[in-house]
């Protein structure tokens, strides 16, 4: 152990003496000669913004640059929020074409003067890589009608940041930042045709960043629907751009924007709601829909599981359930501890849910929306299913864990998903097997939560929780054998056979960076035994 932490000691002393280096390194003049070499090329091709309409919130509202205080915009104290959305630009997307562009242009060339050269928290990667993305797709306002020293200066501006981007890159673990910097790169290199370097740069790191960071399946890694959703939206858009400038596009981007578009189909567009498994919330995709349709996209899918999610519907129900095992822990940012989880929806509306995801990594909520305790599933003396290490910022997992004995059965009138997993092996000698089955005709769900103990050498306490949606109400019969559950116009009634069930206030976090109060009934009880079954039943009243 103390070689451990010596070990650990003398890697944080490393990294933090690299980053000390980098820092330096960044802000000399040697790194500022080495981006400041562009080329006297010619802002050739010139995007439509409206491709960008996926990730951009159009404003039905739309404001003239005349309406901001152009003098001061840089001199404002603002929080640092707001100066990322400032400095990004992709507040110029709300701006009216009838717009001043004389205006609009002295804006860029006053920021250009202020901040010409590197500024970490001007040129953040992130915020550099929209901010080009930005003013290529807006030039009827940022280009057309300039003059030519203004084209001078913004043309080499635009190439500085691209250069700084391609430095960087490399050095991002980050692969949501890292697909944005290969858009801004790979537009740049679109719009400035005679420079090769931009383009095949920028897919080169793609095609690397999608070899990595996806399975064979074409699902992301770290198992994350927000993650899926988003490389899919960037894919299309870069092939967008692709199509629109007239180049041929990439033999992979067509393969993986397929593999992406069919793992979609599977998550949302077969059943339009957000299971929240794994770092989802609520997102609501059908402006995106409308987006595919527009742009002839259509996808289908009609597999039950797929990368360890299964999901069972016929027209009035829907249970989904985590049968996965946990991502690499590189992967594991977002992950919650919620195997062997489930949701069950009844005419559109969520009966028993998860209790979502609270994604801001720097609030206390962040951590405690990744514990099995906000999931419908298992927990063992208040413990959840795997630990997490604090990393920078966020919280990885620490150790994996496996799935076994999965069976899936999806017929007209049965339905039943049953798997284990070895969570709680190491620190408790026990698996966790979890078997749900749907009567379709009965509206009747029965599970059965199986403890089997290696070495039951001591009593353990366990619980078992089924989080309900905040517009849920429920209520304990008097004879304490059933509660009741009220889903707007439906009734429904959960039991347990041998122990007692009770109702508990939680937290529900389906709405990102958001939480309501919600309720959750629980099992609880005592475990000294080689094989406990603990079964449960929900039917329809």
């Amino acid at each position: 152990m103390q070689s451990q932490n010596s070990l650990n000691l003398s890697n944080g002393i490393f990294f933090k003496l690299k980053s000390s280096f980098r820092k330096l390194y960044k802000n000399s003049n040697f790194y500022e000669k080495r981006i400041s070499k562009t080329f006297d090329n010619n802002f050739e091709y010139k995007p439509s913004p409206h491709l960008l309409s996926s990730i951009i919130k159009y404003q039905k509202k739309k404001y003239k640059i005349e309406d901001f205080a152009t003098e001061t915009i840089w001199t404002n104290n603002i929080s640092s929020k707001d100066f990322k959305k400032l400095n990004n630009f992709f507040w110029f997307f709300s701006l009216d074409l009838k717009s001043s562009k004389e205006t609009t242009q002295s804006i860029i060339l006053n920021w250009i003067n202020k901040n010409e050269k590197f500024d970490e928290n001007i040129w953040e990667f992130n915020t550099t890589a929209k901010r080009i993305i930005a003013w290529l797709s807006n030039h009827q306002l940022t280009y057309e009608d300039s003059n030519e020293e203004y084209r001078l200066f913004f043309n080499h501006m635009l190439q500085k940041q691209t250069n700084h981007l391609l430095n960087e890159i490399k050095n991002l673990d980050e692969t949501e930042e890292k697909l944005i910097g290969c858009a801004a790169i790979i537009l740049t290199g679109l719009a400035y045709k005679d420079e090769k370097n931009y383009l095949d740069s920028g897919l080169n790191i793609l095609k690397n960043l999608i070899k990595h960071s996806l399975d064979k399946q074409g699902f992301p890694k770290s198992r994350n629907i927000q993650n899926l959703v988003f490389y899919l939206k960037y894919l299309i858009i870069i092939r967008e751009w692709f199509k629109e400038s007239q180049n041929p596009i990439p033999e992979y981007v067509d393969e993986n924007i397929y593999y992406l578009g069919s793992n979609y189909s599977f998550m949302w567009q077969n059943i339009k709601q957000d299971i929240l498994f794994n770092g989802n919330y609520s997102s609501n995709y059908h402006e995106f829909d409308h987006y595919l349709k527009r742009f002839g996209y259509t996808f289908k899918n009609q597999i039950n599981e797929l990368a360890g999610y299964t999901i069972l519907q016929n027209k009035k129900f829907i249970l989904a359930a985590d049968v996965g095992s946990n991502p690499e822990k590189i992967y594991t940012k977002d992950y919650q501890a919620g195997v062997l989880s489930f949701e069950i929806f009844s005419n559109d509306k969520k009966l028993i849910s998860n209790s979502g995801y609270y994604p801001d990594a720097k609030n206390r909520l962040n951590k405690l929306s990744k514990s099995t305790a906000l999931h419908s599933t298992l927990s063992i003396e208040d413990y959840s299913s795997c630990d997490f290490i604090k990393a920078g910022d966020n919280f990885l997992i620490q150790k994996d864990f496996k799935i076994g004995n999965k069976n899936i059965v999806f017929e007209k009138n049965y339905w039943k998903i049953s798997a284990s997993h070895n969570g709680y092996f190491k620190k408790f000698k026990l698996d966790h097997h979890r078997e749900i089955e749907f009567y379709p005709e009965q509206f009747k769900f029965i599970g059965h939560d199986k403890i089997i103990r290696k070495d039951p050498d001591k009593q353990i306490k366990f619980d078992i929780r089924f989080h309900l949606h905040p517009d849920s109400k429920v209520m304990k019969t008097q004879n304490n054998k059933f509660i009741l559950i009220q889903l707007e116009d439906e009734g429904w009634q959960f039991s347990c056979d041998n122990y007692d069930i009770n109702i508990d206030n939680g937290l529900y976090f389906g709405n990102k960076n958001s939480y309501q109060e919600n309720q959750n009934i629980f099992i609880s009880g005592m475990n000294n035994e080689s094989e406990q079954i603990i079964r449960w039943e929900i039917s329809k009243i």
